[in-house]
């Protein structure tokens, strides 16, 4: 009978092992961190209360306002501004411009993204 089989099989086993060593390793970290995990989330607080709960204001809900701003100028300089430095940060509010009204689609002009076709119909 030949022993041939027997020294291939017995030349894989470490591999073998070395696998389900692995897989174990693996599991194990899986288990860790899913632990770990719950201990994190058992520190951190908990769900708010009714109580706790954000309340309409004695006003009533708030409304959408609907206005056109004035644009404003960016500084001409020689140098680089910093964000800082543009208008509308804080140095110079912004303002209520004068009504216009609204821009609408006309039959025959530029469909979506300006590909000239006849848009929804």
């Amino acid at each position: 009978m030949s022993t041939a089989w027997m020294d291939i099989a017995a030349g894989r086993g470490a591999l073998g092992i070395g696998m389900a060593v692995a897989g174990v390793v693996v599991v194990a970290l899986l288990i860790g961190a899913f632990w770990l995990g719950a201990r994190i989330r058992r520190r951190e607080p908990g769900p708010p209360r009714p109580e706790e709960q954000p309340r309409l204001p004695d006003e009533g809900p708030v409304r959408e306002v609907l206005e056109n701003r004035e644009p404003d100028e960016v500084p001409r300089s020689d140098r680089r501004l910093t964000p800082h430095e543009l208008p509308g940060h804080g140095n110079s509010p912004t303002r209520t411009g004068a009504s216009r009204p609204r821009r609408r689609w006309s039959e025959g002009g530029s469909g979506s993204f300006g590909s000239g076709g006849p848009g929804i119909r």
